[in-house]
């Protein structure tokens, strides 16, 4: 056991300042190492992880099964929570967190309601790690864009972000938006239809920490400033029964090779994946395009949050 890590839970990205932050990317780039060992590691050995899960994922849920594995711990799992656990009999979150919590050392959950992760971290008296709720935050889906930055543009202070696509439902953008503000002289540019523009809340936070915001409907104006170009899909699944709003919406920001035109040779391109048509495939092969490499760096983070809340630093 290490020095006790500052927090129980992962809720949310305002939990966590510059400091931490940069001690984290350590222990992810430590991660790193133990991954390319084909030995893994063993500190995790003895450890159940639970990924609860209430909708789809891919990458989240593997990345930490994977993060959890690669350390020496064991996985139990649950792909489709809201159809195939007790909560489709009507069990409420806070009996299902009861429950599960016997059986595990920490829990790893994705909800559709936005305020479930809080909910099960003050009912477990283990720890809670958010992997998504609804339209509120993903905190580790933030860190990991945060660290991917850092390693692809060589900083993070003084750096200029477009966020485009579904800016109002974008769990990823919001909380990606907290952390962007813990850093200096930073620019954030929003590009997004009308139907799904970034909130009010967040536009306040940011002005309340002094980081410069401005709104654009043009991306290849965007895209000529900025570091990063942080392409989003637009959400089927947070329209409900409004298609004709869905339909507007989609296919308006598309990043082709002729938004790689304008990008300067320093800048990259991030998608929290998955993606449909809002990146072509033919910009793969540009050596602008971090996407993949950004999904890897999920499981150095991953692996890092993991040990420090199961056995500190």
């Amino acid at each position: 056991m290490g020095k006790k890590f500052q927090l129980d839970d992962v809720i949310e990205a305002q939990q966590f300042d510059r400091d931490t932050l940069s001690a984290i990317f350590e222990v992810a780039r430590d991660m790193e190492k133990i991954e390319k060992n084909s030995s893994g590691s063993r500190i995790l050995r003895g450890y159940l992880m639970a990924t609860l899960f209430y909708e789809p994922s891919t990458r989240t849920r593997l990345s930490f099964e994977s993060a959890m594995k690669r350390l020496g711990g064991e996985v139990l799992t649950t792909e489709d929570a809201q159809e195939f656990s007790s909560a489709a009999k009507g069990e409420t979150l806070e009996d299902t967190i009861r429950t599960v919590e016997g059986y595990t050392d920490i829990i790893v959950m994705r909800h559709f309601e936005s305020g479930a992760a809080q909910r099960a971290a003050t009912t477990a008296d283990i720890p809670i790690i958010n992997a998504g709720d609804g339209p509120g935050q993903h905190p580790t889906q933030a860190f990991l864009d945060v660290y991917t930055i850092e390693r692809e543009i060589g900083k993070l202070d003084g750096i200029r972000v477009g966020l485009v696509g579904d800016l109002a439902n974008g769990r990823t953008v919001r909380s990606l938006a907290y952390l962007l503000a813990k850093y200096k002289d930073v620019k954030v540019y929003f590009v997004s239809p009308d139907v799904v523009k970034m909130k009010d809340d967040i536009k306040d936070y940011l002005t309340s920490k002094g980081v410069e915001w401005e709104e654009s409907s043009d991306l290849m104006e965007v895209a000529s400033r900025c570091d990063v170009v942080y392409q989003t899909r637009i959400q089927r699944e947070r329209f409900g029964e409004n298609i004709d709003l869905y339909e507007e919406a989609r296919g308006k920001y598309i990043v082709s090779p002729a938004v790689l035109e304008v990008m300067q040779k320093h800048a990259v391109i991030m998608h929290p994946l998955p993606r449909l048509d809002e990146i072509t495939v033919d910009v793969d092969r540009d050596p602008r395009a971090a996407y993949f490499r950004q999904a890897k760096n999920g499981l150095y983070i991953r692996m890092a949050l993991l040990k420090l809340l199961l056995i500190g630093w």
